[in-house]
This record gives structure tokens, sequence and C-alpha cells, in this order.
């Protein structure tokens, strides 16, 4: 039974504004890697998948989005720094413009989360520290066990700085609306940031101010060449994916918050302590109570100064109590979204959910867990 709730009552589906972005509601498509962009480059179901998950005044997040050959770590993802890849963006990002949402790339480097099977010229990855993460990677080889990486020279970051620089230029040359820096997760910027990875004595190592230095410069790079009301940011305080940790994440993140103030970005994008620690959290329908987290976000909240959002095992329970409780200023929903294209819809009515298939996450199929999720009209007509 669909309950009819007028948008008044759901906060969830109010205006906000992020930078530069008038927003008509608050669910954001999450980033969400789909290993479709096959030889890296974004193919044509792309343009019907995001422009199924797109909405008039909505913010889509792309799938993470490779700035340089070294970056790559998965099978088929995208890149951002080839003539024929910002090409096979531009009907892409046309057709979510056509639907009338605001699309922003999400800049990426794995770092050591790669393998010289990935490498352009089979060299081991880089990384802050030359200390491999524990368990395996999915090489165009096979499964292979992660790597020890190769120490950045310091003379080597200004390079990688450059490297982001020229992806969110390409970015916006592409169509794009702005740019995310991608600093979460266990991948190359928060290898810089987490002490349980970094290593250094140089001035990008050591206490909390030398390991910010590194997301502090990109991001300032991004910022400046397209706009910090175009560019955002993406961290995991609570770590633990690809053994991505800290001893202080809130003093770690406060300070970068507070260095992030100064430029006065379009929003920071923070992924609640639930999903921080595995790539596998929750079932299709849970529920999350952030309120409940002995660790929470809303330290964070407080110490930014722009919009927020929050992302990670939220529902549309969840959601509507954290815009209420001002927990963040949207919520950005990933498997929800992945499996229902009219998730907006859906929490407009209160409507049933689909359920996610995980088994076709990562498949290169280009229809199959997809663009073959059905809308709610198909999924009622299917239940009759």
């Amino acid at each position: 039974m669909v309950k009819d709730v007028a948008p008044e009552s759901n906060p969830l589906l109010t205006p906000w504004k992020a930078g530069q972005f008038d927003l008509a509601h608050r669910v954001v498509l999450a980033p969400l890697t789909r290993c479709r962009a096959l030889g890296t480059v974004p193919q044509p179901a792309a343009a019907e998948y995001y422009s199924q998950r797109a909405t008039k005044g909505g913010l889509m997040i792309s799938e993470a989005t490779v700035i340089a050959p070294e970056g790559h770590g998965y099978p088929e993802t995208p890149g951002i720094y080839t003539k024929e890849q910002i090409e096979a963006w531009k009907p892409i990002v046309e057709a979510v413009h056509a639907k009338g949402a605001k699309f922003i790339l999400q800049l990426w480097h794995v770092g050591r989360a790669s393998h010289s099977d990935y490498q352009p010229n089979g060299q081991v990855p880089v990384s802050s520290s030359a200390v491999a993460p524990s368990g395996q990677v999915y090489t165009p080889k096979g499964l292979k066990d992660y790597e020890v990486p190769r120490a950045l020279e310091e003379s080597e970051i200004p390079q990688v700085v450059e490297q982001y620089r020229q992806g969110a230029r390409n970015a916006l040359d592409a169509g794009f609306d702005g740019v995310e820096v991608h600093a979460a997760n266990g991948y190359l910027i928060d290898q810089f940031l987490k002490a349980g990875v970094n290593q250094r004595t140089d001035k990008y190592g050591g206490p909390i101010e030398n390991r910010v230095r590194f997301a502090l410069e990109v991001t300032k790079a991004v910022a400046d060449e397209v706009g910090a009301d175009r560019t955002g940011i993406r961290v995991s305080p609570f770590g633990g994916f690809l053994d991505a940790e800290d001893p202080h994440p809130y003093a770690l993140h406060t300070y970068l918050l507070e260095e992030l103030n100064k430029l006065g970005l379009a929003y920071v994008h923070f992924i609640e302590p639930r999903a921080s620690h595995s790539m596998g959290v929750g079932s299709p329908n849970a529920e999350f109570n952030f309120q409940r987290l002995d660790q929470n976000l809303d330290v964070f909240r407080r110490a930014f100064h722009g919009p927020f959002i929050a992302a990670g095992g939220h529902s549309r329970a969840s959601g509507i109590a954290a815009i209420k409780s001002n927990h963040a200023d949207a919520i950005a929903y990933g498997r929800p979204y992945l499996a229902n294209p009219d998730l907006v819809k859906r929490f407009e009515l209160d409507a049933p959910l689909n359920k996610y298939d995980r088994n076709t996450f990562y498949t290169q199929d280009q229809k199959v867990g997809y663009t073959d999720y059905p809308f709610l009209a198909e999924a009622q007509n299917g239940a009759a």
C-alpha cells in the first residue's frame, strides 16, 4: 500500500543550496563504483543509468573517476584524463541535465589499492608510504595479493596535485557542474591523512598538520581551477577499509575542516561510522539510527561552516530524522538509489523499495543490475 505523503511533511524533499547549486530536494545520489566503463571509457548505457536516477533540482555524484593512468585499481572503471574519456562523458552529462539535475564528477586515485598489473609500465603503485594493505585485489590477470607500494617522493607530489587539477578541468570540459575530491575509503588522499598508513617523516607525514597537507593542496588546486562553489570533498573519518585507520579521527578531521572552511567549498561529504568499516554494510531495507552510535558526525557538522552531506546506511526514516535534527543538510544514498531509479518519488510516496542484488554490483554487463531495476509502476504491475 503506497501512502501519499505531502512533500512539506518530508524534509528530505525541501530545497537547499550547496555552493552555486540551488537544489530542490536533499536526496543525493552517492558515488557508486559500477565497473561498466570498458577500457576506462564510459559507455552509452551510462547515459540511461544516470538519467534514470536524475530528477529536477537533484544533486548526483558520479562513480569514482580516475585522474591518471596510474590511479586505477578496479576493473573497467572510468577515467577523465584522455580526450576519448571526456568525449564519452559528454552525452551522459547531457542526459542528466535534460532531466534537470546537477551532476558532480568524483575525482579518484586509488594509490596503493592497485597492483602492478594495472600500472602503465608494470611498476608497483604509489602511496604515502611503502606499506601494503592487507587482503587481495582483482587485477586484469586475476585475484592477487596487494603489493608493497612505492612511497611518493616529495618532489613528485606536485605532479599528482596537478593531475587532480587537470581532472577537474576535464570534468568541466565534459559538461559536469562541479567535482568532488575523493579523500575517503583508504584511497590515495586518505593514505596521506591516516596515521595507520602514513609513515612519512617529511612535511607530508607525522603530525596532523602535515598529514592533511596533501588533501588541502589537492582541494585548493581543484577549487582554484573550477571554483570553490563547484567543489566538494568526501571523507571517511572512522576508516577501516583498506586498513586506513587513525587513532584520533576527531582531531584529524576537525583540523581538516578548519582549514577547508577557508576555501568556501560547495559542501563536505562525510561517511557515517557504520558504513566506514566495510563495503558490505547493511541489508536492503535495514534501519539505521545514527543517533545511537558511540561515534558520530556531529562534531564535524558543527566544525564545518558550509553545507554538509552524510552518507552510509540511511533509510528514508533515518534520512528524515537526520535532516530534522540538523545532523546534515542532505543525505547521500547508495544501494537504495542503485536499486530504485525513482528513489525520490518512492520517498515522496513512502512506497516500498526494490531490493538490490549484490551479485550484480560490479559486473561489466551494460544492463543487468544497471539499467533494469524497475520503476514503481513497473514493480507494482509485476506484483499485481
